[in-house]
């Protein structure tokens, strides 16, 4: 089921009441669970198995939460790089032209795959029930976003856009580009600026995890969410397009 356009331009606060719900996890309160966060439950986990010592185990865990984090950012940022940032954060859907350079030559949707990918990292930080939740319902409602994308541009664009459907994958990317490049340019520095945040985050967990505290941690998180905000003022503004 597609989202609507209405959900489309909340996205973001869409993305935000799932996060605050997945870090606040009520219903851990409600059944007297503990609030031990996803990141020590795992190495605990691991450590009781008898696999790692829990030391170990803690460093496997932050370990791939850096690289979670930076395969958001790495997605996200190349995604914009030739989409233009403008365009990402728009309140409206676009469809002037297609873009067949870059990452969508090898998924149709690497904003939202980042977006994935980001919360299976901020997940570490959340109580394990919030992590779940989360995780399940931004793939949930990103999957309807990219679903109202693909109709708005199979409408607008036509066959040439139902073609490159046909052949590059909607989500998980192919090995190799499945078309030709188009050779749109991308813009780096506006595409770096536009995702502070998920770099801030990646710095977070590089910078911070060597203290094994997850709440030190999302405190660089929600710094970085703050400069994301300021930079997202001076960001350009895409044109609207009618829907």
């Amino acid at each position: 089921m597609k989202a609507t356009a209405l959900e489309f331009r909340l996205r973001l606060v869409f993305h935000a009441v799932i996060y605050v719900l997945g870090f606040s996890a009520p219903w851990d309160r409600w059944l007297h669970l503990d609030s031990i966060r996803t990141w020590q439950y795992l190495a605990s986990w691991l450590a009781r198995s008898g696999w790692l010592s829990f030391s170990a185990a803690t460093q496997l865990i932050l370990g791939l939460g850096i690289l979670f984090a930076f395969a958001g950012a790495f997605w996200r940022t190349w995604a914009s790089a030739y989409l233009g940032a403008p365009v990402v954060y728009s309140a409206t859907m676009h469809g002037h032209n297609m873009v067949t350079s870059g990452p969508y030559r090898r998924t149709r949707n690497p904003l939202y795959l980042g977006i994935m990918l980001h919360t299976v990292a901020l997940g570490l930080l959340m109580p394990p029930s919030g992590a779940l939740v989360a995780l399940i319902l931004i793939v949930l409602f990103d999957l309807r976003l990219a679903l109202g994308e693909e109709a708005f541009l199979s409408a607008r664009l036509g066959e040439p856009y139902r073609e490159y459907v046909g052949r590059v994958p909607r989500l998980l990317p192919a090995f190799k580009p499945r078309i030709p490049d188009t050779g749109v340019k991308p813009a780096w520095g506006l595409a770096f600026a536009s995702e502070v945040y998920m770099w801030g985050v990646f710095v977070s967990f590089v910078a911070l995890g060597w203290r094994y505290n997850s709440m030190l941690i999302l405190q660089g998180v929600l710094v970085s969410l703050g400069l994301s905000l300021v930079m997202r003022a001076f960001l350009p503004r895409a044109q609207a397009a009618p829907l």
